[in-house]
């Protein structure tokens, strides 16, 4: 049984429903979504453990507010990660947490 994961990223204007990717491997069945900003990613990161996702990791765009708010949307469900910048050169130099 692969493991069922997904990588979320946040992008000004990003759909989940439009901007997303599924990559198969006999070992891990990854998903990647993209988000507008925190709270779609609160209701995605919400949504995948409904369908079974074990491992969120969350790209570099979001900062440590933006972390905290996918772990606390989780409830313990998912084990959450994240690539860590200290800002983010797709969201001019800044953090997530500027933004979102």
């Amino acid at each position: 049984m692969a493991l069922k994961a997904a990588f979320m990223f946040v992008a000004s204007g990003a759909d989940p429903t439009v901007h997303r990717a599924k990559v198969d491997t006999p070992e891990v069945e990854l998903l990647v979504v993209g988000v507008a900003d925190y709270a779609a990613a609160e209701k995605v990161a919400r949504e995948l453990v409904a369908e079974g996702v074990a491992a969120i990791e969350l790209c570099g765009g979001f900062g440590h507010e933006g972390v905290a708010r996918v772990v606390r949307a989780v409830e313990g469900k998912a084990a959450v990660g994240a690539v860590r910048f200290d800002v983010h050169p797709g969201l001019g130099g800044k953090s997530g947490d500027a933004f979102f």
